[in-house]
């Protein structure tokens, strides 16, 4: 099926925090491995990249990371950070946004593919898919 809309070497860029939250509100699980290996079957594949904020304090994400380097992707995180919404510091949210490096990293490996797959909500990006 996906055949019809790809040509030549495949890359694939994971964008975690909109597939996280997309799975949650849907109650959908993505299973990773089946994933990877749907790009590999159906595609010219060439590799898969997963963006994600990372809770140091969390073990379960550490072995999900973990996992998902062992299962073939290229993971690229950094340390989430807690943003303040009023001057006591009280009221905030955690946040790792990770579009500069996504972004950096389809530019740097363009020579590298033919098609790039972007899995993201994220309308920042528009822009870079139509390079």
């Amino acid at each position: 099926m996906i055949k019809k809309f790809v040509k030549g070497k495949t890359s694939v860029f994971v964008d975690a925090s909109n597939i996280y939250f997309s799975q949650k509100k849907l109650k959908w699980r993505i299973d990773f491995e089946k994933l990877r290996n749907f790009f590999e079957d159906q595609t010219d594949f060439c590799r898969i990249f997963y963006y994600t904020a990372r809770d140091e304090s969390s073990k379960k994400q550490a072995d999900f990371l973990a996992f998902m380097e062992k299962a073939g992707y290229r993971v690229r995180s950094k340390k989430v950070k807690f943003i303040k919404k009023k001057q006591d510091g009280k009221d905030g949210f955690y946040k790792g946004n990770l579009d500069v490096e996504l972004t950096i990293d389809v530019l740097e490996t363009k020579d590298q593919y033919d098609t790039m797959i972007l899995i993201s909500g994220d309308s920042d990006f528009e822009p870079l898919l139509k390079l």
